[in-house]
């Protein structure tokens, strides 16, 4: 158990590790360039790619997207209780409450330790989390209308795409999807190494507020995605990675939302740092129950 737990995590430690070490020797990373590509282009690439050849019926494709959300939602609602324990304002805590890092730590460690068949749940909760993010997440961060940020959104536009193409049962042309494999292909890596820039470039002021979160929001996110995923009666391989993606670190697009907004920035910073480093802890024991 122990070597197949480590063949998860070591290309986790490998991508994000580059990205720190490169830019704590000096050398410059275009994050917004990398960042855009990502989510405009090699995101939604990845999104038609994995759930168009992925062998998931589109009922518990439905289901999957419909656990996401409703987990998202009762994290929403317990961040007034977390504000009250911790002492501090909902509308910092929301965000990190709500988004997990899903897509740049979530997806790689779904695509190592389930394969490509867990890919495709992992996918489908990463998409849907994306669009609360980029909705009511943008609401929250006074971003501009929720309702062009959505039209705006690529991604929303490849769900779309391999919804139509899962329901129908229809494949890409053979050109097509070989273009649209090669493009997805550089998703997951530079999502790794734009973990360990962002990681790298984070100042951390308070360790001990962002580790006594961290410790808290686990465990609850672990129990509401076990009890939604259940009682909608998921597959237990989607199940399985409906917990897991929920209790991913918090997103490091909360902490760039927190600048935009102006909501105690470094506070929101020291959540993702420590629930990254949490993270090195304590996804091997999840992996090693639910794998």
């Amino acid at each position: 158990m122990i070597p197949d737990l480590f063949a998860v995590m070591a290309p986790i430690l490998a991508g994000a590790g580059l990205g720190f070490t490169w830019i704590r020797l000096g050398h410059p990373f275009p994050v917004d360039f990398v960042t855009r590509l990502v989510f405009n282009i090699g995101t939604p690439a990845l999104v038609i790619a994995s759930l168009t050849g992925a062998d998931i019926d589109a009922g518990s494709f439905g289901r999957t997207m419909l656990a996401t959300a409703l987990v998202m939602i009762l994290m929403g609602g317990a961040t007034f209780a977390m504000a009250r324990l911790l002492k501090q304002d909902w509308r910092v805590l929301l965000a990190p409450m709500m988004y997990p890092n899903t897509g740049n730590m979530g997806l790689p460690v779904v695509l190592y330790a389930f394969g490509s068949a867990g890919f495709a749940f992992g996918i489908t909760v990463m998409v849907t989390v994306s669009l609360f993010q980029f909705t009511i997440g943008a609401i929250f961060a006074s971003t501009g209308s929720p309702l062009k940020t959505l039209l705006r959104t690529p991604t929303v536009y490849a769900i779309l795409i391999a919804l139509f193409l899962l329901l129908t049962d229809t494949g890409l042309p053979l050109w097509l999807a070989n273009s649209v494999d090669l493009i997805s292909g550089f998703t997951v890596p530079l999502m790794l190494i734009t973990l360990g820039v962002s990681l790298a470039s984070i100042k951390v002021k308070n360790l001990k507020t962002g580790i006594g979160f961290s410790l808290l929001r686990i465990p609850i996110a672990a129990l509401l995605a076990w009890g939604i995923g259940t009682l909608l009666n998921l597959p237990p391989l989607a199940l399985s990675i409906l917990i897991l993606q929920m209790c991913m670190p918090v997103a490091v697009f909360n902490y760039l939302f927190a600048q935009r907004a102006k909501r105690e920035p470094e506070y929101v910073a020291s959540l993702v740092f420590c629930s990254t480093l949490l993270a090195l802890f304590y996804l091997p024991i999840l992996l090693a129950i639910l794998m």
